[in-house]
């Protein structure tokens, strides 16, 4: 399958082959779920804390007598039952991460970028750089390439003028291609890849 390459202004300039083996068939689905669920699964910072009944601070003298109070029994003031007691159950910090070997990770790199492109959602430019990081500027570009919607740019290497523009836009996201997964290639509504960019995905992709 080829992608029509085009220049900043939107223009055509030519075509490039995908350079990686372009999944037809329902091969690959299960594999995109496993990486995202392990992706999602390793943001979780996993540092809630509870005290048990035997953690909570306090005397081990027993509240009151057993009987004779006309009140209900009582043995702690750490029981779960009162205000400020240990909680039962409660969570404890933990590793929430998940082990995803790489080959699974490439296959659902390669399952998510061929549905994007069969949808028509992948955009290759020859080169995106700018003189200055001038927001407005990379704003202008993005209009004429992908108007009014959110955009993951991915390129070979991370343009200094470039960062500096796209980090005061919430709907911009740039990555190059060696760093780019499953979960950045299935959140936005437009993927803008530089040709060095896609070679460099291809590359990833064709690693045994």
């Amino acid at each position: 399958m080829k992608l029509t390459v085009q220049d900043l202004q939107g223009s055509p300039q030519g075509e490039v082959e995908v350079p990686f083996p372009i999944i037809e068939n329902g091969k690959g689905t299960q594999a995109v779920h496993d990486v995202v669920v392990a992706h999602l699964a390793a943001r979780r910072s996993g540092t809630a804390c509870t005290k048990t009944m035997g953690e909570v601070a306090g005397t081990g003298k027993k509240p009151w007598r057993q009987k004779g109070t006309g009140r209900a029994r009582a043995g702690s003031f750490q029981s779960p039952l009162w205000r400020g007691g240990g909680v039962v159950f409660g969570p404890k910090p933990r590793d929430f991460s998940k082990k995803v070997n790489d080959s699974t990770r490439r296959l659902a790199l390669r399952k998510a970028l061929s549905e994007r492109i069969k949808a028509s959602e992948v955009i290759v430019v020859e080169e995106l750089k700018l003189a200055q990081p001038k927001t407005r500027e990379l704003v202008r570009l993005l209009d004429t390439l992908a108007p009014g919607q959110t955009v993951l740019v991915v390129t070979d290497t991370i343009d200094q003028n470039l960062r500096l523009a796209a980090r005061n836009l919430p709907y911009v996201e740039l990555v190059t291609g060696a760093d780019l997964n499953c979960y950045q290639a299935l959140k936005p509504a437009k993927i803008v890849f530089t040709r060095a960019a896609l070679a460099q995905v291809g590359q990833r992709l064709s690693q045994s």
